[in-house]
């Protein structure tokens, strides 16, 4: 039988292996590299795709890859299975069949001894195509195994994956035997074989449970309307077919249920032509035909595939949203005319995987039923994001697959027209979508302009349910494809989530409560509640679909009160940098990267609790109020991001590259000045749980992930901390979730947690809707406005900073004291944010009685009012949460004692109202509640005195380079002393000198007899990056490595190019002079002519640069970004990212330990190129002459060399002043001449790798 995980597991890595055959097949085969080339180039000029060639290719290998994989399992199917007679990979030992197939394999070498175990499997695959039903399967013009074909050494490997035999038993490793053909597994594969596709494609299987509730409610409606002799199913998203074989079954039991002496093959067969489905992704086609085959096979009774009929299956690979014609209520809007009419669309190009005919065919006629479950990611490619975005009026900014694909299921549906007859009814449509677009700003256009067009009849919020797979917060949708017919929606309104993941998930307690409340009008309970909405609620964006009374209260808030846009506010992003990977830095990375020109800049993870904690820095290549410096002023700066230079130039605003903006490459992509113009500012987290609004007065810049509020210039700043102590309140909070899009919990637990630990969007649209009241509680946001500045002066990085500045001593004592006063301090913020929160129900109406006290005591989580209420409902069992686990806290059920008796009765009266108030009782709950949750002290303090150390560590008493040299910590080097290689028994020697380090250190031990190399070699280890790439990146790393360095080389051109051009600028100076002078009669020119010289010249420039770099380079490919998987420790990955900055603060050399000393030698990051090769050079002489290093052991060294000179001559290549020659050229005959000393050509030593070597196992011993 089929063992579903293990087979995962195993053709997972055979499916890698394949990879890199087919890569390293495409290399040694220009011709097959040549016809690749030709079909993106075709992709591109059709704009089907606008990613560079090497991305493009990788997922042209995974799809081969794993279509070789499938043809396989195919074949292993129908032979464990006896649909075949003679098997040709394998069989089981038992029924003799594996003999068989080993010896179908002997007698094609007999017959053709020259051909390889590829050439087997192909001819294998196309003579299973002559089956019956096998066709589509294994045609050569759409199965890509037979256009990219693996290595003979490749194929025989795979062949004998499938033989192998499980010593301990006997038995095949891999039995694909099962008397009920359930084809299950291959959705399995189909989610999970390749990490590459399932992001490339959203790859994501649709529960049976939920296909069941959707077909439910329109292919069954649609067989009682239209008859089961007419009706047609389409899923335009059909991954691995779990929709269409719901739908043929059913068709199939309409069939025997009301002809039951048709002929199985007939009734089969129609069942088939009923469904149809097409997907983007091939191999997806190729399962969801396979389980239709298998299916339809079942019900001929057909035990093998020489004796079944010719079944004809309709399902094509194809983009469901591009291809076909579109269908309105008047008339048909044909995309396809004549090839000239959309040759400019990407339309009349397919892919060599897509079959454009049958595409064509399946999506030029609608359905009475359209059902699925669409993908709902980003769309990445920019030419694909811009061809729908052309052809939906659906896609809105940055708007998710789930618009387009919503408004084109209703399209594909049959058409409601006056009229009577079965044309002119309309078809059903069913689909479970990511709900984002009810509240995200990109949804405004379907619920605004596309929805109310048509009749939509349900909307069930299923964010609540535990749905396997579905990390994103989704909703079904139901309705029909004509002008809406009633004046309510039926809508099932979420209360709260699953409690606990459930054991069936079909059974859980949310969805149980869908499934049976859907039906009744005015239901509720626990977790759902059904009401009948007015048609119009729908019509305007955002949709609010909160269960419980919830609706009800934010429509009392909302009522007729004054909103934060009406009072006169300004909100909206004040940076958006399009590159944070190289436009952001940690402060301490800047002066090792030699950046000029930063300002401190805080993002919405830092937002919490009143306060904005960031160590960040923007590139900030402008004044204070955002105007720009000049070219002279940032070319240093500019310099530094040379290297990030095309995906700089590569970003977009709205679809517009920044140059086109008018903005130069290496500016911020949005800068909205008007917002600097004066320091108070509130921002906001934009992705949290809960609330976090906080006041900054001046200095900062924020990221779009804290949009700001910046209010009138009039305003004073109790005027801000009145508005900030709205917005921080629990009332807020209940607003903002049910306006605001709910992104699911940690994890993704759209479905799989308490409500309270979902995340929500606040946007600055949504933000600006607030209600406001007129009176202000500006005296409690004060107080918590200080606490919140006393609590981040008490933190051990702020202690340490201070300590240093009065050049004291930090000791265990202060270290523990700050602790106690933190602790304290935030136990006042906790209290005084109680009497915040509920002077504010009283504010909004939601009280009459005054329930609050101006000076409350300390209060620690766990003992609020709501809490207690909790606490007590946990304790009898009739409640399940996991919030005290969460945060640590032990449930209180009785008022503390420790309180003054006022204080516990205020709070007997608030746990009173909580129980018996409804709309109290939704705002005094976890979801509406801060958490307090903060790293904790320990943490804080190991992370504090662990970054002293590493500073200390990169200080000039460790690293004299030369005069002038300021390091991380801003001291100056020795003067005049040669930068050299260190090691980290050196820098442990002199950390042993240091009174300083030594003290801090014992802090952060805990021990004053801590090891002081092992110490120090672990800093050190976790904050360096090899000086090799084949030493930093894995293969797959190595290859992307490849292709930035292809694109430095093509900038290098266009520099070239530049230098050039400017360089004879001089003369077409003299020439445009020359022509004002003649104007003038001979007279110098005036102010006037020579800014005319000077424009003339300008624009003549930048056009002939353009026309060069188009003629000579071209338009350079923009390297794909890096992965946590292209390097080869996560250490790497942590300090590189995406774009591969340098902002370790060592470069280590492994491998390259000097004899007597052993440890790993390091160099300081802040060091240049040239600094760097000053060093390394100075190292291979020394090894070379006086410890006697062998060529092998030296090519490591003169590899990094190597690696350096292209910099060394972009940067270091002018006259050096000291030693009279040009360094970079220095450099490269100092390589060449010892590369050919030790025998090595420039290749070789371009492609060393290190000797692989066994690792040794230990156990890691603690530094203390």
């Amino acid at each position: 039988m089929i063992h579903a995980p293990q087979l995962l597991t195993d053709l997972t890595r055979q499916l890698k292996r394949l990879e890199d055959d087919l890569r390293a097949r495409i290399a040694e085969l220009p011709a097959l590299d040549a016809a690749l080339r030709a079909e993106w180039h075709a992709a591109r000029d059709a704009d089907r795709c606008a990613e560079a060639f090497e991305s493009w290719v990788d997922q042209v290998i995974t799809q081969a890859g794993v279509h070789w994989l499938l043809s396989c399992v195919f074949l292993r199917f129908i032979e464990d299975n006896q649909l075949v007679d003679r098997p040709w990979l394998s069989g089981t030992p038992e029924s003799g069949r594996l003999a068989l197939a080993r010896d179908r394999h002997e007698a094609y070498f007999r017959a053709q001894p020259l051909e390889s175990d590829r050439d087997y499997l192909l001819a294998a695959f196309r003579e299973a195509g002559t089956l019956h039903g096998l066709q589509t399967f294994f045609l050569d013009a759409h199965n890509p195994v037979f256009r990219l074909a693996i290595s003979g050494d490749a194929a025989m490997a795979l062949r004998q994956f499938w033989q192998a035999v499980d010593p301990a038993s006997g038995a095949l490793v891999h039995d694909f035997t099962d008397p009920e053909w359930d084809t299950r597994f291959l959705g399995d594969l189909y989610q999970d074989l390749s990490e590459a596709s399932r992001k490339r494609y959203a790859l994501l299987q649709t529960p049976e449970f939920v296909e069941e509730f959707i077909l439910d409610r329109t292919l069954t409606p649609a067989i009682r309307e239209f008859g089961h002799q007419s009706v047609r199913m389409i899923d335009p998203t059909c991954g691995s077919g779990h929709f269409l074989l719901g739908g043929f079954h059913r068709l199939v039991a309409q069939w025997q249920r009301h002809e039951p002496g048709r002929n199985p093959r007939d009734i089969a067969q129609k069942a088939l032509a009923a469904v149809a489905g097409v997907d983007l992704n091939p191999f997806a086609v190729a399962i969801a035909r396979f389980r239709l085959l298998v299916a339809a096979l079942k019900v001929c009774e057909v035990q093998r595939l020489a004796d079944a009929p010719n079944l004809r299956l309709q399902v094509a690979i194809g983009d469901s949203l591009l291809h076909g014609p579109r269908f309105g209520f008047k008339e048909t809007e044909d995309m396809f005319q004549r090839a000239d009419d959309y040759a400019d669309t990407g339309l009349a190009h397919a892919f060599a995987s897509e079959d454009l005919a049958e595409v064509q065919k399946i999506l030029g006629r609608q359905y009475h039923a359209v059902v699925g479950n669409p993908p709902y990611i980003v769309v990445k490619d920019a030419a694909l994001n811009q061809a729908y975005r052309r052809r939906y009026d659906s896609c809105h900014r940055q708007y998710s697959l789930g618009c387009p694909f919503t408004e084109r299921f209703f399209e594909l549906a049959q058409t409601g027209r006056d009229g009577q007859g079965e044309a002119a009814k309309a078809g059903f449509v069913g689909l479970i979508t990511a709900n984002s677009f009810m509240k995200r700003e990109f949804g405004a256009k379907l619920i605004e302009q596309v929805l109310p067009a048509l009749d939509l009849t349900h909307v069930i919020d299923t964010s609540g349910a535990y749905i396997p797979g579905h990390g994103t917060p989704t909703v079904i949708l139901f309705g029909r494809h004509r002008p809406p017919v009633a004046g309510e929606v039926r809508t099932v309104m979420g209360i709260k989530g699953e409690p606990s993941t459930p054991a069936d998930p079909a059974r859980g307690q949310v969805w149980s409560a869908i499934v049976g409340q859907v039906d009744v009008a005015g239901s509720e309970s626990d977790f759902v509640s059904v009401t009948d909405t007015p048609r119009a609620t729908f019509g305007k964006h955002p949709w609010s679909v909160g269960g419980g009374g919830a609706a009800e209260l934010r429509d009392a808030l909302d009522a007729e009160r004054e909103t934060l846009r009406g009072a006169g506010c300004d909100l909206g992003y004040l940076v958006i940098t399009g590159e944070d990977n190289c436009l952001m830095l940690h402060r301490s990375a800047v002066s090792r990267l030699r950046f000029t020109h930063v300002r401190a800049i805080g993002e919405g993870d830092a937002v919490r609790d009143w306060g904005v904690e960031s160590n960040l820095c923007v590139m900030w290549p402008y004044d204070l109020f955002g105007n720009d410096l000049t070219d002279e002023d940032v070319a240093g700066h500019v310099a530094c991001l040379w290297p990030y230079r095309s995906s700089l130039k590569d970003r977009k605003a709205f679809g517009v590259p920044v140059e086109q903006k008018g903005l130069r490459w290496w500016d911020l992509r949005e800068v909205y000045r008007a917002r600097l113009d004066r320091p108070l500012t509130i921002t906001f987290a934009e992705v949290a749980t809960h609330n976090h609004f906080v006041l900054d007065r001046g200095g900062k810049v924020f990221k779009q992930t804290a949009p700001v509020i910046k209010l009138p210039a009039e305003a004073t700043e109790d005027e801000h901390l009145g508005l900030l102590g709205l917005l921080n309140s629990s009332v807020a909070c209940f607003w903002f979730q049910q306006v605001c899009h709910n992104k699911g919990g940690p994890g993704g637990g759209s479905s799989k947690d308490e409500k309270w630990h979902d995340f929500y969007a606040f946007n600055s649209t949504k933000v600006a809707e607030f209600p406001l009241v007129e009176e202000h509680p500006v005296g409690w946001a004060r107080r918590l406005d200080v606490l919140a500045q006393a609590l981040s002066e008490a933190s051990p990085e702020n202690l340490l900073r201070k300590t240093d500045e009065e050049g004291a001593r930090l000791t265990r004592a202060m270290l523990d004291e700050a602790r106690a006063r933190s602790a304290s301090i935030k136990a006042q913020m906790v209290a005084a944010q109680e009497e915040l929160d509920w002077h504010c129900y009283r504010l909004y109406a939601l009280l009459t009685d005054t329930l609050e006290t101006a000076s409350p005591p300390e209060v620690r989580c766990g003992e609020r009012a709501f809490e207690i209420v909790m606490a007590r409902r946990l304790q009898s069992g009739a409640l399940q949460t996991r919030w005290f686990e969460w945060l640590g806290i032990e449930p209180v059920t009785a008022i503390p004692s420790h309180w003054p008796s006022d204080y516990r009765a205020l709070v007997q009266k608030r746990i009173e109202l909580i129980e018996s108030d409804r709309n109290v009782g939704l705002v005094e709950s976890p979801n509406c509640k801060r958490r307090w949750e903060s790293v904790s002290w320990d943490d804080q303090e190991k992370a504090a005195l662990r970054d002293w150390l590493l500073a200390r560590l990169e200080s000039a008493r460790y690293w004299p380079q030369g005069a002038g040299r300021a390091d991380a910590a801003g001291a100056a080097g020795g003067a005049g002393e040669p930068v050299q290689l260190s090691s980290i028994n050196r820098l442990a020697d002199a950390a042993r000198l240091d009174a300083d380090f030594m003290h801090i250190a014992a802090l952060y031990t805990g021990r004053a007899d801590f090891d002081v190399t092992r110490l120090v070699n672990d800093l050190v280890a976790a904050e360096s990056v090899p000086f090799l790439p084949v030493l930093r990146y894995t293969e797959t790393g190595l290859r992307k490595r490849a292709q930035w360095e292809d694109c430095w080389a093509l900038q290098r051109r266009e520099d070239a190019i530049d230098a050039e051009l400017e360089h004879g600028a001089a003369v077409r100076r003299e020439e445009l002079l020359a022509v004002v002078r003649k104007e003038r009669d001979g007279g110098d020119p005036d102010a006037e002519g020579l800014r005319w010289v000077e424009d003339t010249l300008a624009e003549e420039l930048a056009q002939t640069k353009a026309e060069r770099k188009a003629a000579e380079v071209g338009r350079i490919p923009v390297p794909p970004k890096y992965q946590s998987k292209d390097f080869q420790k996560t250490d790497f990955w942590r300090l590189r990212g995406g774009l591969d900055v340098p902002k370790e603060r060592w470069v280590s050399y492994p491998g390259c330990e000097r004899g007597a000393d052993g440890s790993l030698p390091i160099v300081w990051a802040g060091c240049d190129h040239l600094q760097r090769a000053t060093a390394l050079a100075g190292y291979y002489l020394d090894m070379k002459d006086s410890e006697g290093w062998t060529s092998e052991r030296l090519l490591p060294l003169l590899a990094g060399l190597l690696e350096l000179l292209p910099w060394l001559k972009q940067w270091h290549n002018a006259l050096d002043p000291h030693f009279g020659e040009r360094m970079g050229d220095y450099y490269d005959g100092f390589v060449r001449d010892e590369a050919k000393a030790v025998g090595v050509t420039l290749e070789a030593l371009r492609a060393w790798k290190p000797v692989v070597t066994a690792a040794r196992r230990g156990r890691r011993r603690n530094v203390s």
